[in-house]
């Protein structure tokens, strides 16, 4: 059941699964950090958590975004309350030179052998970092500014990622009433390395500050670095900025001989992102590996020559034993210059230990490509992008770097031909096993519900994580009668009702696997919905609990919230039989509606800056 792609790619239109997980062949998996029906997957007083990474020892690195504390709206109380379960709005991140910077990403970690028990996630400070549930709005120093992330953690306990500078002030001179400082931080992305001893090492990018000859000022860029990945050596991949573009030295000249705001405050709004999105000041961007051990880095080559201006990318976000490392670069594909293309690719050394860069040829309807890990068989996975059935759609693929003529094969997923299913694998073991995310229902005009997957290569094997749970892991448990009912859960709201709604938990993405089949990623577990004035504050009813939203039968409206998610396989449990054709995207895949699963589609997933290896 699989396609190499140098066939013409034919397509059927596809409304129900041939035979979906036929035979109970790949493993039964349960959730680990479940209790009670709910998840123990973020932090205390943040509302997402996501998993990363799990390493050989079963310890596991993730991100927690999204501080809870809100405050009521009660004109007697001006405490905040924190939400335990429910979904409160996104805190909006500002970027504002006149707001104090308020960090909103926290690092984690959750192992096995934990020491508050088994998978619980535990706040890890970097650089300072201070827990989200300590932070008092009355007492500015216990306010975290410094955004971090985990993406990695190797069998000897080595992390890495990322982290943004500190904030800092200067004196307002402005015209705004009552404000007494700017706010600035000298970057917004570095790389670190956090040993198993707790020493942190930042990995500076080759470019930190720019001189002006005209002005003889130098003035602090901050740059931009990622560690994304480390193996076994104390080899870490990632990418960094290796000179500012020409429009950026365009811009910071302005800043220098401007006189509306002082030169770092200047350089600052210039580096936050826009309405649209884009930073006025932006770098050229290469893939980078770093040795741990003696803190050098190294430029990994670009995909193409060229003496031109032209902002060019490339990043690492994978790497094995060897060295080999896998991301993606601009490419002038076979040459040709008219055909400029950013893909995946791999950089592996040669005879004379010089990394050389190797790309993984595309065809011209497949737009971009991307590599996210390889493993230490030389197997890489990654996916393109390529319009299925009138839309642009990500196919998971993999790649055997030992035989690279053999070209890259698109697997199958759900059906007897290539889907129009997008997928994407987050990372590989050394068993060959890849675990990502695809959709699972067939909307066209719509987003799509998504699913975690394990593909086994070896046995040529797909499946939906979500088929492979015992029920207790879905949100199921057996009645007097012996079937599997979903559990309910009450909860009493600020009118003093008693409310219920059923557990519900659902993999939507896989992120690692370890080598004995452990899995972490994120899964969306349901919570009721609170109700919110207009200023965005919590309505307390009398009892001093909150109002939950009520639908037209009284109950409890209900949305899925993202939290980090650990799977190991069972050893005595079995696979879920009860059939679900409720839009859960198990069953026949086709959806039956439910608007609610919507919320489904709207899980961050986490970026490009991430990807992590042994």
């Amino acid at each position: 059941m699989k396609l190499k792609l140098d066939k013409t790619l034919s397509l059927v239109a596809i409304g129900v699964v041939s035979a979906l997980q036929g035979v109970q062949a790949a493993p039964v998996y349960e959730i680990k950090n479940i209790e009670d029906f709910d998840l123990n997957g973020t932090i205390e007083s943040t509302r997402n958590g996501y998993g990363m990474f799990v390493n050989g020892n079963n310890e596991s690195v993730g991100v927690s975004k999204g501080k809870k504390k809100l405050s009521v709206s009660d004109d007697d109380d001006d405490g905040v309350i924190d939400i335990e379960d429910g979904i409160a709005p996104e805190e909006q991140i500002i970027y504002s030179i006149d707001l104090p910077i308020v960090a909103n990403n926290f690092t984690f970690t959750s192992d096995e052998n934990g020491a508050s028990g088994a998978w619980i996630p535990t706040f890890e400070s970097v650089f300072g970092t201070t827990p989200p549930k300590d932070s008092d709005p009355d007492v500015p120093e216990t306010i975290n500014s410094i955004d971090a992330y985990y993406y990695g953690i190797s069998t000897a306990g080595v992390k890495v990622g990322a982290y943004t500078a500190p904030e800092q002030t200067v004196e307002y001179t402005g015209s705004n009433e009552d404000q007494e400082y700017w706010y600035y931080r000298e970057f917004e992305e570095r790389g670190f390395v956090k040993l198993a001893d707790g020493t942190e090492v930042p990995l500076l990018p080759p470019i930190t500050e720019y001189y002006s000859e005209d002005e003889d000022v130098t003035v602090t860029v901050g740059g931009m670095s990622i560690a994304a990945a480390i193996n076994e050596h104390n080899v870490v991949a990632g990418y960094a900025s290796t000179e500012l573009s020409s429009t950026s030295i365009d811009r910071i000249e302005s800043c220098i001989t401007g006189e509306t705001y002082p030169i770092d405050i200047c350089v600052q709004r210039e580096q936050y992102p826009n309405s649209s999105g884009y930073r006025n000041i932006v770098y050229q961007t290469r893939a980078y590996v770093w040795d741990v051990d003696n803190a050098q880095g190294i430029e990994l080559p670009l995909g193409l020559e060229s003496e031109s201006e032209t902002v060019f990318t490339a990043q690492g976000l994978g790497i094995n034993v060897d060295g080999i490392v896998a991301g993606r670069s601009h490419v002038y594909r076979n040459g040709n210059t008219d055909k400029l293309a950013y893909d995946a690719a791999y950089w592996k050394k040669d005879s004379d230990g010089d990394y050389q860069y190797h790309w993984i040829p595309m065809k011209d309807d497949q737009r971009y490509s991307i590599a996210y890990d390889i493993n230490d068989n030389g197997i890489l996975v990654g996916s393109y992008n390529q319009y299925l059935d009138g839309y642009p759609r990500d196919k998971f693929f993999y790649f055997d770097t030992n035989n690279p003529d053999e070209g890259f094969v698109t697997p199958h997923d759900f059906f007897e031909t290539i889907s129009d299913r997008a997928s994407r694998p987050k990372d590989i073991n050394n068993l060959n096993q890849v675990v990502g995310y695809i959709e699972v229902t067939a909307d066209k005009e719509k987003p799509r519900v998504k699913a975690g997957f394990l593909f086994d290569k070896d046995k040529d094997e797909f499946s939906d994580l979500n088929t492979l749970l015992t029920c207790g892991s879905k949100g199921y448990e057996q009645d007097a009668e012996g079937e599997w009912v979903r559990n309910r859960v009450e909860v009493e709201d600020g009118s003093g009702d008693t409310l219920s709604y059923e557990s519900e938990i659902r993999i939507v993405e896989a992120n690692s696997i370890g080598e004995d089949g452990t899995i972490v990623g994120t899964a969306f577990i349901r919570k009721p919905s609170y109700q919110f004035d207009s200023d965005g504050n919590l309505i307390i009813g009398d009892n001093g609990l909150p109002l939950f939203e009520i639908d037209g039968n009284g109950d409890p409206v209900t949305a899925f919230i993202p939290r980090m998610v650990v799977l190991q396989p069972s050893s005595t449990g079995e696979a879920c039989p009860v059939e679900e054709n409720d839009n859960s995207g198990n069953g026949n895949y086709e959806r039956k509606g439910a608007a609610s699963l919507g919320a489904l589609l709207l899980l961050p997933l986490l970026w490009l800056r991430r990807r992590v290896k042994r």
